[in-house]
């Protein structure tokens, strides 16, 4: 079964959250995710107050910049929502937007070697190890957890290059994929994640793959689906974003699906003019059609 989820957009105000999440939760959303994009809101501030506010709704976080972040803390942070909330969480990290960085002094020479000592801090420290290690970026000194995970969680990784998407396959336990992702790419990031998970020694370890797709439904659907293409400099991209009713959906859900992807995140327009509306779309009418 392909899992869905939505995107709580954080154009929108904090404010608004907390009636996405309730509508999410009593809809029967699937997932949540969550974005910790510069320079508007924070994965975990969210992600905390999306968990305390539903009972049964799966929340990720896809993701959070590493070169904003100490490995411990982030970890720390992890291991905490892991035993408030157990299975319903999932975090993702990433090397960040460049730019982005650059503007809060956290820019580093190589942010592939970065996102690789972070993840492998991570899922060490996660597991209950005592780490030590010496770096690059990432440096540790004897630090373990005091209150690790009952059992060591998944760790998300994004990534966009084929550089990228291979690391993921070989230190972390997911891949994320942005919406600018078609299904080809999905069948190419399969590819290098395999290629990833054989070179660390572990193919028959089950690593899932996440997708965002860019998803515009009602009113001015087809309108605000191109605009938002073409502000993201994707307006030429075929076979990328999907407009339309259920059945349209559906269909771009399954053929990412298809393609690879365990996991669809439908990813509403900055100006989804519906936010609570959207998600009901998903669960009612787009759900029901996915096999």
């Amino acid at each position: 079964m392909t899992a869905l989820g939505v995107v709580f957009r954080p154009q929108l105000p904090p404010e608004r959250l907390r009636g996405m999440v309730r509508a999410a939760d009593d809809a029967g959303l699937q997932e949540l995710w969550l974005w910790e994009d510069c320079f508007l809101e924070s994965g975990i501030a969210t992600a905390a107050a999306a968990l305390a506010w539903s009972e049964r709704l799966r929340v990720g976080v896809g993701l959070l910049p590493v070169p904003l972040r100490n490995a411990a803390l982030t970890t720390m942070e992890a291991a905490t929502l892991h035993r408030l909330f157990p299975g319903r969480v999932m975090l993702g990290v990433g090397h960040g937007v460049q730019d982005w960085m650059g503007q809060v002094g956290a820019r580093v020479a190589s942010p592939l070697t970065l996102l690789r000592e972070h993840l492998d801090a991570m899922r060490a420290l996660l597991a209950g190890e005592r780490v030590t290690t010496e770096g690059r970026y990432v440096r540790l000194d004897g630090v373990a957890l005091d209150w690790p995970p009952a059992s060591a969680p998944a760790v998300y990784a994004g990534a966009r290059g084929p550089r990228s998407v291979r690391l993921t396959g070989e230190a972390a336990d997911g891949t994320v994929l942005d919406a600018s992702t078609t299904p080809d790419g999905v069948r190419r990031a399969r590819q290098l994640v395999d290629e990833g998970r054989k070179a660390a020694g572990r193919p028959e370890r089950p690593h899932p793959i996440v997708v965002y797709l860019h998803a515009a439904t009602g009113p001015g659907a087809e309108a605000r689906l191109r605009a938002e293409l073409r502000r993201d400099g994707l307006e030429q991209t075929a076979d990328l974003g999907v407009a339309g009713g259920a059945e349209a959906v559906a269909a771009a859900v399954r053929r990412l699906a298809e393609a690879g992807a365990d996991t669809v995140v439908l990813q509403p327009t900055a100006d989804e003019p519906d936010p609570e509306g959207f998600i009901r779309f998903v669960t009612d009418e787009v759900a029901p059609l996915i096999g």
